[in-house]
C-alpha cells in the first residue's frame, strides 16, 4: 500500500507541475495581451447609418460632377433632412396664393396665404406687410437665366452665358454645368431672399436642359444643378418649389416642398405633377388669359390661378379664392 500511495505520488506530481505551468501561462497572456472587447450594438448601429448616409448623398451626385459642386452641397445634404422639420415652411396642399412679378407696390389685401414676389424689386417692408396679413412670401429669382437688368448681373462673367432667351429681350440662359461659378451668385441670392424675411424660394427656368442653350446640357447636369439649389434654400431655412421642369418630378420630388408650373393644361402635361399631390405637397399651377381647364384643375386638386402674362396683379382664381 505504501508504494502504491508512492506511485500515485509520483504520477501526480507532473500533473501538478502541468497544471501549474497552465495557470501561470494564462496569468502572463492576460497581462501582455488584454481581452479585446467587441464592439457593441450600439457603435454597429451608428456605423450604419453613417453608411446609409453616405449612399444618400452618392444618389444625389451621380456621374461627374465637379469638386466644386460636392463642396457645395455636402453641408446641403445633412439639411435635406431638414427640410422635413417643422423649422421650414411647408405650405398646405390647399393654399391660396397670388403671383406677381411685375407691379410694386404688391397689394396685400386680397386675402391670400401665400405671396409669390420679386427678390430685387420688393423690400424687407414689403414682406413685412406680407406677413402682417397672415401670409407667408415667397422670393422670385431666376436660377438658370442672366437677367442683363438685374443689380448682380456683372458677377456673372461671360463664359456662363449661353443663347437668348426666346421671347425676353435681356435674358440669357447660363450654363448650369458651372455650378463652381454660378453657385455662390445664387446662395447669394437667396442670402437676399433670407435678409429681407421671405418664407420660400421660386428658382425659375430651371429646365434649361429641354431648351437651346447654347450648351450641350443633360438630364443630369440639370438634375444636379437643381439638387443644389434645393439644398442651398433648405440650408438657409427656405421652402422651395419646383419651377416647371415636369420632365424630373419624379427624381426632384424628395428635394423640393412644392411645385409651381405655367400651362401644364396647355400642354397636357399635368398628370407628371401628381406626385407632388400623392406626397402631400401642393401644385401651385397658372393658366395664362383662359379658365377653361378650372374644372380639371379643381379635380386634381392644384391651386391653379388665370393670370395675364406679364404677371401684374391680376388674377382669377379656379378656387374662387
Amino acid at each position: 500500500m505504501a508504494l502504491g500511495m508512492s506511485k500515485r505520488r509520483l504520477v501526480l506530481i507532473p500533473v501538478l507541475l502541468l497544471i501549474f505551468s497552465a495557470a501561470i501561462g494564462v496569468l502572463w497572456v492576460n497581462h501582455y495581451f488584454p481581452t479585446i472587447t467587441r464592439p457593441s450594438t450600439t457603435e454597429t448601429s451608428s456605423s450604419t447609418t453613417s453608411t446609409s448616409t453616405q449612399t444618400t448623398h452618392t444618389r444625389t451626385t451621380t456621374s461627374a460632377t465637379t469638386s466644386a459642386f460636392t463642396s457645395a452641397t455636402s453641408s446641403a445634404t445633412t439639411t435635406r433632412t431638414a427640410s422635413s422639420s417643422t423649422s421650414l415652411w411647408h405650405p398646405a396642399l390647399v393654399t391660396s396664393w397670388q403671383w406677381e412679378l411685375s407691379s410694386t407696390p404688391i397689394d396685400v389685401s386680397i386675402h391670400v396665404q401665400m405671396y409669390d414676389i420679386d427678390a430685387f424689386d420688393n423690400d424687407a417692408s414689403q414682406v413685412a406687410a406680407i406677413h402682417a396679413t397672415g401670409a407667408k412670401a415667397v422670393c422670385y429669382i431666376s436660377g438658370g437665366t442672366l437677367e442683363n437688368w438685374r443689380p448682380d448681373a456683372n458677377s456673372f462673367p461671360s463664359s456662363v452665358a449661353g443663347s437668348a432667351v426666346s421671347g425676353w429681350a435681356g435674358e440669357k440662359w447660363l450654363d448650369i454645368r458651372q455650378i463652381s461659378i454660378l453657385g455662390p451668385i445664387m446662395e447669394a441670392r437667396m442670402d437676399i431672399c433670407v435678409t429681407k424675411g421671405f418664407d420660400g424660394i421660386e428658382a425659375d427656368n430651371v429646365d434649361g436642359y429641354t431648351n437651346p442653350t447654347g450648351f450641350p446640357l443633360t438630364y443630369q447636369d440639370q438634375l444636379n444643378y437643381n439638387i443644389f439649389l434645393a439644398n442651398a434654400a433648405h440650408a438657409r431655412g427656405l421652402s422651395i418649389g419646383l419651377k416647371n421642369d415636369v420632365g424630373q418630378v419624379k427624381d426632384l420630388l424628395s428635394y423640393f416642398d412644392w411645385a409651381l408650373n405655367e400651362e401644364c393644361f396647355k400642354f397636357n402635361e399635368c398628370d407628371t405633377l401628381l406626385p407632388f399631390i400623392n406626397a402631400g405637397k401642393p401644385v401651385f399651377q397658372t393658366e395664362y388669359d383662359t379658365s377653361q381647364y378650372c374644372a380639371q384643375a379643381n379635380a386634381m386638386n392644384f391651386n391653379s390661378l388665370v393670370k395675364h402674362l406679364s404677371l401684374d396683379a391680376w388674377r382669377q382664381p379656379c378656387r374662387g379664392t
